[in-house]
């Protein structure tokens, strides 16, 4: 494994016991959260620490119905079942309606969600809901370019591109073709994942965040960001994404080529981290800065790290474990919430967009907590904690 493993050899791994107990909090943090939170879901990102309510129409839904499966599965609590389940019922609804689904993101709203549900309970709601939602992605791929649109109407030439974020939505198309017996929602995601590496990953493997094509010829335009400093600079969590949905790819896929990459771009991710491990928002900035830290990048980075566990052996399984192991320690000491009466998440010190003169972002959710973040730290902690069989 091309990942420098003596970067954080003086750093302990954490304890059965200190997972235990990080576990045991981050579901009282969720259950603290059903009476509110039940019928209904929370908004994007918190508000001085404490989310409000929204309704299904956000982007990031599925990662507070992903929370309570995963309550569910480490507690086998007959209530977090039952909410999650309400939700799976508006998520059908959602699909059915078409209510914002012109996005790639509808793998991060259904796949844990509605593939969740239907993984561990056999429900057929969910089954019907999440094969609809792998129908509408499937129905987003541009023959020139060979990419899953990222954002909007297809029939806008503004909108011809990918992000990195996509690698992440890839699996409910596996899935779907798992389920089916259908292979064409399996190709469409390898055509994707083959394009988004060719042109997001750059020579020194850091990452665009997105990447614009022609959408006459379906040539490679140029990479720009979104949400990062600049096009040139290594945006954090887009990094991450990569990390994670690279992990993904090389599950499906097992090519050798994928697991080399992953190599250099969580190396990348890994030798840019400050000294306390906390990623700043975009890897322009290091430490002695004042810009705010990014701490849901490092928990979607460990999943990647465990993700890829599972898909290797020996002494490279060893060292995905050790250095996740490693890192989850400053993200429950520094990030997490103790208490619902500091939170009602899960991890704090979150960054959603961060304004600058390079970017067209605007300032939101900053040093906030938000749901991908909460999502992927407890993933994290389960996966640490057990055999998981993932929802992606």
């Amino acid at each position: 494994m091309n990942i420098n493993e003596t970067r954080f050899e003086h750093m302990p791994e954490i304890t059965k016991e200190e997972l235990s107990a990080a576990l045991e909090t981050a579901i009282r943090q969720t259950r603290s959260c059903l009476p509110e939170f039940a019928g209904q879901f929370k908004h994007i990102f918190s508000n001085n620490n404490f989310y409000s309510a929204a309704p299904n129409d956000q982007w990031t839904n599925g990662f507070w119905t992903g929370e309570l499966w995963l309550a569910y599965e480490n507690t086998k609590d007959e209530l977090f079942c039952d909410a999650a389940m309400i939700q799976v019922k508006s998520f059908l609804d959602r699909i059915e309606q078409g209510i914002e689904t012109d996005t790639h993101d509808l793998g991060f709203l259904y796949s844990p969600s509605c593939v969740a549900a239907y993984k561990l309970t056999g429900n057929e709601t969910a089954k019907k809901a999440a094969l609809m939602a792998a129908d509408k992605l499937a129905s987003r791929f541009h023959e020139k370019g060979q990419f899953l649109q990222a954002w909007g109407s297809l029939e806008d030439k503004n909108n011809y591109r990918l992000i990195i974020d996509c690698l992440l939505n890839l699996p409910l198309l596996y899935w779907a073709t798992e389920e089916t017996g259908n292979p064409r929602y399996a190709d469409l995601a390898r055509r994707h994942f083959e394009t988004a590496l060719k042109v997001v990953v750059r020579p020194d493997y850091s990452t665009y965040h997105t990447y614009y094509f022609d959408p006459e010829t379906g040539n490679p335009v140029k990479g720009v960001t979104h949400q990062g400093y600049s096009a040139q600079s290594a945006w954090s969590r887009g990094q991450s994404w990569g990390v994670y949905g690279i992990a993904l790819g090389y599950r499906y896929n097992r090519k050798d080529t994928y697991k080399e990459l992953f190599e250099h771009v969580t190396a990348y991710f890994l030798d840019h981290l400050p000294q306390n491990c906390i990623p700043y928002w975009d890897f322009t900035f290091t430490d002695g800065s004042d810009e705010p830290r990014d701490s849901s990048a490092l928990a979607v980075t460990i999943c990647g790290l465990l993700e890829m566990a599972d898909c290797v052996s020996g002494k490279d399984r060893e060292i995905c474990i050790s250095t996740a192991r490693r890192l989850i320690k400053p993200l429950i000491q520094l990030c997490s919430a103790k208490s619902p009466e500091e939170s009602n998440g899960q991890l704090l010190h979150g960054v959603y967009g961060r304004k600058t003169p390079y970017n067209d972002c605007i300032d939101h959710g900053i040093d906030e907590c938000n749901l991908w973040g909460d999502y992927y730290y407890v993933e994290a902690l389960t996966r640490l904690s057990r055999k998981w069989n993932p929802y992606w």
